[in-house]
């Protein structure tokens, strides 16, 4: 008798493509549905973990944008203290795919955030991207010029793209409970304070971030019919949830959630494509040596096996220079040596680890 597994590959057998594989060897776990070539403009955007990415793409020569560049010759410690050269703009991490369609609303003035400045000892900051001024500006207005600085800048970049690059990281999240407006950061974490008749926790299911997406991809594509998308899930566990279950509870969900949201839209539409970060960092073949000792933060190791398994399915080399970054108009490109893995992981902003400091 045949069995419809007598002709599977060896990859679809655990003993043959798990037990049997070299430690650390991360397998043949992605086959590219479409090249990524160095003439696409990339745009990037999501959680913490997506610096990772639009940073190594940068350092093996795509053509990441960067639609808010730096002022003058400051280091990248400096750039990304104050929310420069993390994304293709200066939005910051975007951890929920509400919020990502929200930016959009916002840069084509369908909606407006409520509550949209916060105020923190006389400081004051963009409630959508708080950290990106960890100094706060001296009044509201100033938030508010800056604020629409950025959404032109926004609007050009999303609608230039020809890959839109984006890691989903969280389920959670805390809204304006009246409006539905989306933080990206609890109100007290940096800015702002918590008030509960204000502010509710809020925790997106399958049927709303798929519909998020797929939204967000349509109005994108109306812009560029051939637009293509490069979705991911971060492998970083929670810091901490506020859903009421043990924190690893939590995490299973938000991830499993996520990653069974990109499974969908992989195969619903021929433009999307799943690279499995998620599935190369946590595989049990790791032995966890590919997250630190908390158990959370993604090692360099990590993060260059990851990459490197992206960039060789693409024919890419690992480690390339580095994309000339424009410092203004008319700028000439400028080549510089690509970032270690160790130093490119200490870069890596990311608010939701202010939590911890929250913990007992």
């Amino acid at each position: 008798m045949t069995s419809p597994y007598s002709n599977l590959p060896s990859e679809a057998f655990w003993r043959s493509a798990v037990t049997d594989r070299a430690a650390l060897d991360p397998g043949n776990l992605f086959s590219p549905r479409f090249p990524v070539t160095r003439a696409m403009k990339v745009v990037t955007a999501g959680s913490c973990f997506a610096q990772h990415v639009g940073r190594t793409l940068r350092q093996a020569g795509f053509n990441v944008q960067d639609a808010e560049p730096a002022p003058g010759q400051v280091s990248d410690a400096v750039a990304n203290q104050y929310g420069y050269r993390l994304y293709s703009a200066r939005y910051g991490n975007i951890y929920t795919v509400r919020q990502l369609v929200q930016l959009l609303d916002e840069a084509e003035g369908v909606s407006a955030p409520a509550l949209p400045v916060w105020e923190k000892d006389g400081r004051f900051h963009d409630a959508q991207r708080p950290g990106v001024e960890p100094d706060g500006l001296d009044d509201a207005a100033l938030v508010a010029a800056h604020r629409a600085r950025h959404l032109t800048a926004v609007r050009d970049v999303f609608y230039s793209a020809d890959l839109f690059v984006f890691t989903l990281g969280l389920t959670e999240a805390w809204v304006h409970t009246q409006t539905g407006t989306v933080y990206p950061t609890a109100p007290g974490t940096i800015a702002g304070s918590f008030d509960p008749a204000q502010f509710s926790f809020k925790n997106y299911g399958f049927r709303e971030i798929f519909a998020d997406f797929a939204a967000f991809r349509k109005r994108m594509m109306e812009r560029n019919p051939k637009m293509k998308f490069l979705i991911t899930v971060s492998p970083v566990p929670l810091t901490a949830t506020a859903s009421g279950n043990h924190v690893e509870v939590a995490t299973c969900y938000s991830k499993s959630v996520l990653r069974a949201v990109c499974g969908s839209l992989y195969e619903q539409f021929r433009n999307v494509d799943y690279f499995p970060s998620y599935e190369i960092i946590t595989s049990t073949n790791n032995r966890g040596v590919y997250f630190e000792p908390n158990k959370r933060s993604v090692s360099a190791q990590g993060v260059d096996k990851a990459m490197s398994l992206f960039l060789m399915a693409q024919g890419a080399a690992p480690g390339a220079a580095e994309v000339p970054r424009r410092t203004g108009a008319g700028a000439g490109p400028r080549v510089k040596r690509g970032k270690s893995s160790a130093e490119a992981d200490a870069d890596v902003v990311c608010e939701e680890a202010l939590l911890d400091a929250f913990g007992r």
